[in-house]
């Protein structure tokens, strides 16, 4: 045992003792802050608060409870767990957030951080006129399946097929949508992107394929370290596996399709590489460069 972890064992007492350490721990390791939670206080309040099973929105009522021996014993574990092997949070409580969406995650699959999570909340309005239209829709590189999920959810009427090319990361989706019970709703198939896929085709083809460009995965922090290399790199540039889309996906669509894609930070690169395609460029939370539209005749 750590001796700053021996000397928390002794010393600490209450809720509120442990957000404190854990805040002091995360700050002076340097942790980084990409997989869900913002800050380091953030990050502590979620690890303690899903640790002792409490709700994790409701801290204050319990910030002056004291700890049992065995739940101190759970949280520093947890602590230096995520300060000395920078484990993402959500690999340590196995459960990470969509909006209201919870979902099962382990180290075979990427942390789900989608945009394209917060245009299905709004069923992709306004370019979706009528969800209730939407009968097939394609979700391309799965992963944990969150956003297959999401879309059985936002269109109703529709079968979703969702595709990766790991068969680890199929398991773990298969589990999420066993527990939204839409196992008649989502297929899930394993196949390198459209391989498997002759003759079908969608009225909506959402993919987060990976998409860092070589540079930047040699400059990840450590946290990234965690993820399944194959979900997060794609070539020198980033866009080898969006070139692959690109160049088939229009066979892949009904007359009125549309694909729908989140390539990060990669805008600039691809409007070079495509001049003359009409991207649009949806609006996120983050602003308008990470996730792009084209209709089936548009990649005509």
């Amino acid at each position: 045992m750590s001796n700053y972890i021996f000397e928390a064992s002794v010393t600490l007492h209450t809720v509120r003792d442990f957000v404190r350490f854990a805040v002091s721990r995360f700050n002076q390791a340097q942790l980084f802050f990409g997989h869900g939670s913002n800050d380091s206080y953030d990050e502590a309040v979620y690890l303690i608060l899903h640790t002792l099973h409490l709700p994790l929105d409701k801290l204050e009522p319990f910030l002056d409870a004291q700890l049992t021996d065995g739940e101190r014993t759970e949280v520093l574990h947890i602590i230096q767990q995520r300060v000395e092997h920078r484990i993402p949070a959500a690999y340590l409580t196995h459960e990470a957030f969509l909006g209201d969406f919870s979902f099962y995650v382990d180290e075979r699959v990427i942390v789900p951080r989608s945009f394209i999570a917060e245009l299905l909340r709004e069923q992709f309005s306004p370019w979706i006129a009528d969800s209730d239209a939407i009968h097939s829709v394609l979700d391309l590189c799965t992963g944990s399946g969150c956003l297959a999920v999401l879309a059985a959810h936002a269109f109703p009427h529709a079968h979703v097929d969702a595709v990766d090319l790991s068969a680890d990361a199929l398991a773990v989706a298969e589990r999420n949508v066993t527990d939204y019970d839409l196992l008649d709703r989502v297929t899930l198939i394993e196949s390198d992107l459209f391989a498997k896929l002759d003759g079908k085709r969608y009225d909506i083809i959402i993919s987060n394929p990976p998409y860092v460009d070589a540079e930047s995965v040699d400059a990840l922090p450590q946290e990234y370290l965690h993820e399944p290399k194959l979900a997060l790199g794609s070539g020198h540039d980033g866009l080898d596996a969006t070139r692959i889309i690109l160049k088939n996906a229009a066979q892949h669509l009904t007359d009125n399709g549309v694909l729908i894609v989140e390539i990060g930070h990669n805008r600039g690169v691809l409007e070079a590489a495509y001049p003359r395609l009409p991207f649009t460029w949806l609006d996120v939370s983050a602003g308008d460069q990470f996730v792009f539209m084209l209709h089936r005749n548009d990649l005509l």
